[in-house]
């Protein structure tokens, strides 16, 4: 993901529709459950990859329908194979995929909680992708496997993916998509090639649904390359659960005959409470 102009040709579309903005979401999972009760932790199995708590599903939910009141039109989400990214997706998408009772109204009341929700899950397609995995290394990974010593160590990171698909609103899950890395990443990552990592992928993710505003549900390293990346010169130091950034750019043409054509990204989050961003430019 960065500034320069796209030029890139694919594959997927056979015809290019007129220009138009596209939009990129960028989110953090909500409050998980070992942040929130650290006896949890010598408790369970898999202390690597904690699920939401309560109020880390809530946190999704709203979220999930302050995207749906403004109207942004976001109909595919892309979400990291950890357990809180993918119940943080389904929080999310069943708030984005809420009937209304007049269907022209993008603010009809919804409900407090998604056990209540009415959705039509055809209004977003939902697909996991490993290339939006936590960093794998002992800096993000808090609780790693006992014993794990390299890359070479082999290990199930992320819950199986059919009860990860089982997790997500009945209706929204797009097995048609091939995920851009076909597994986590391999333990000792450095800081350095994840944030590229993320980058990459971002990017890559946004050019293949560059006909569609999408979000990306990954974690907070991810959610601050979003902002440097865009914005060199800039360190992102906090990221609040649930924030997310929001860039823009115009697509101008895609087709397979020309590939795609799109200008330089725009990011429209600023940092400070309302968008639980903390970022700024340090100098020596």
């Amino acid at each position: 993901m960065d500034g320069g102009e796209q030029g890139t040709k694919r594959n997927e579309p056979s015809s290019s529709p007129p220009p138009h903005v596209q939009h990129l979401f960028v989110m953090r999972h909500g409050e998980r459950l070992d942040d929130a009760d650290p006896s949890w932790v010598p408790k369970t199995d898999r202390p690597w990859d904690p699920p939401l708590t309560e109020r880390g599903k809530q946190q999704a939910w709203e979220v999930g329908k302050r995207l749906r009141t403004e109207g942004w039109g976001i109909t595919r989400v892309v979400v990291s194979p950890f357990l809180r990214c993918v119940q943080t997706a389904a929080q999310v998408v069943t708030a984005l995929c809420l009937v209304d009772d007049d269907d022209s109204s993008h603010h009809a009341a919804a409900p407090e909680s998604s056990q209540d929700a009415v959705i039509d899950p055809s209004k977003v397609k939902v697909s996991i992708d490993y290339g939006l995995s936590e960093l794998m290394n002992g800096k993000a990974i808090r609780n790693p496997p006992r014993g794990l010593v390299d890359s070479s160590t082999e290990l199930h990171w992320t819950v199986p993916l059919e009860e990860l698909h089982a997790l997500l609103p009945t209706g929204s899950l797009d097995n048609s998509v091939q995920p851009t890395l076909s597994a986590v990443p391999a333990w000792g990552e450095t800081t350095s090639a994840g944030h590229q990592r993320y980058s990459d992928i971002f990017q890559s993710i946004a050019d293949k649904f560059s006909g569609e505003n999408v979000l990306c549900i990954s974690h907070g390293e991810g959610v601050g390359v979003s902002v440097m990346k865009l914005l060199p010169g800039v360190v992102v130091y906090g990221v609040r659960y649930c924030a997310y950034t929001q860039a823009q750019r115009t697509i101008h043409s895609h087709s397979r005959l020309d590939g795609l054509r799109a200008g330089d990204w725009e990011l429209l989050t600023e940092p400070g409470p309302a968008s639980g961003l903390l970022y700024d430019t340090f100098t020596d």
